[in-house]
């Protein structure tokens, strides 16, 4: 079968297999999704006279049945899974969602690349910094349970009647209460990972002011490099740190904060940020190749380009040689060795880890 027909057949199918399991009638339909960093032709089903439905990534089954998988298994194991899902959707409150004063308080913000996105941006509201756009979501809850989000559209503040400009402030003044900015030294996070509670297992163990690299995010790790747009992030990661820094996007889930202490080369950087997202960070979680940093005598954050630019702008004017800064190469092999030989690479690898869901 060609994808056209494999489409076909698989909606006839388990439109056939959800009645059969006692789902009831449902609405299923084929239509293009469009994400953030991502479209894919998507199967909807929606229970008849439900508000939320799930959806199911089309291309991806075709891709399955492509490499050999029969048409069969393909439809008897997204059947279970449709079934599972409809069961556990949330009872999405609808009258709730048509009242903004109530949405307000489940805003969260989002950061992604504007170019990666310009497409979907033109129908979403937006505030830009640099060469990321900030969006907004409204999270999901179900019995105390947070279970998706939804993008707020350029139609829903039209619905709503209020601007993009009350939608942002309602966002920054909202979203860190609902996702708590967590800042963590690596050594933190590795040992996290590796299931070690005692850091000095691993010699791990370092002091604050010797840290060298920070993971920040939120509670629940999803969608947290929306914390770059937190009204307070910056002074908050500048006492942590202990003065300026700079910003690897890891993902869309999480931030490296690096201390701007004299150590650190910003191609260095920057090639290790095209080397990660290569060859480790699922394109759908990609956050951009760039480099960010903040001044913190200043107050100005900023691309890393822009920072040097302005810095020997500055040497020049003052008539003074730049200072040779140390390659960060060596140090991150040395923090390697330290970790158990953990690989910096592995640490970074958020983007095979399932990273909630979307209510459609």
């Amino acid at each position: 079968m060609n994808f056209e027909e494999f489409k076909e057949e698989l909606t006839k199918e388990i439109g056939k297999e959800l009645y059969e399991r006692g789902v009831g009638d449902c609405e299923l339909e084929t239509k293009k999704m469009d994400k953030m960093n991502t479209s894919y032709e998507a199967l909807t089903i929606k229970p008849e006279g439900a508000s939320v439905g799930i959806s199911l990534n089309v291309d991806e089954l075709y891709k399955n049945y492509d490499n050999g998988k029969s048409f069969g298994s393909i439809v008897k194991h997204v059947a279970e899974l449709a079934a599972a899902r409809l069961e556990e959707a949330p009872n999405f409150d609808v009258d709730s969602f048509n009242d903004y004063n109530k949405m307000k308080h489940t805003l969260s913000m989002e950061v992604v690349s504007t170019e990666r996105n310009a497409e979907i941006l033109q129908n979403v509201p937006h505030k830009d910094i640099e060469d990321m756009a900030v969006v907004y979501r409204f999270q999901v809850v179900s019995e105390g349970a947070d279970v998706g989000s939804i993008l707020v559209t350029n139609q829903m503040l039209d619905n709503y009647g209020i601007s993009a400009e009350q939608l942002h402030e309602d966002a920054v003044r909202n979203a860190p209460e609902i996702k708590p900015l967590v800042i963590q030294g690596m050594g933190e996070v590795l040992a996290k990972q590796m299931g070690v509670e005692d850091l000095e297992m691993l010699g791990l163990n370092i002091p604050p002011e010797q840290e060298q690299m920070f993971v920040a995010s939120v509670e629940g790790n999803v969608h947290g490099a929306g914390v770059i747009a937190y009204e307070d992030f910056m002074e908050k990661a500048s006492e942590r740190v202990g003065g300026s820094f700079f910003i690897l996007p890891s993902s869309i889930h999480e931030i490296l904060i690096i201390p701007d202490n004299g150590n650190f080369d910003l191609k260095t950087l920057e090639n290790m940020v095209r080397e990660v997202n290569a060859t480790t960070v699922d394109p759908a979680d990609k956050l951009t190749d760039s480099v960010y940093h903040y001044d913190s005598n200043n107050k100005v954050f900023e691309l890393g380009e822009k920072f040097v630019e302005r810095q020997n702008g500055i040497v020049e004017e003052r008539g003074c040689d730049s200072k040779e800064k140390k390659s960060l190469l060596g140090e991150l092999k040395a923090a390697k060795e330290e970790a158990s030989k953990t690989s910096m690479n592995n640490s970074l690898d958020k983007g095979h880890k399932e990273k909630g869901g979307n209510v459609i």
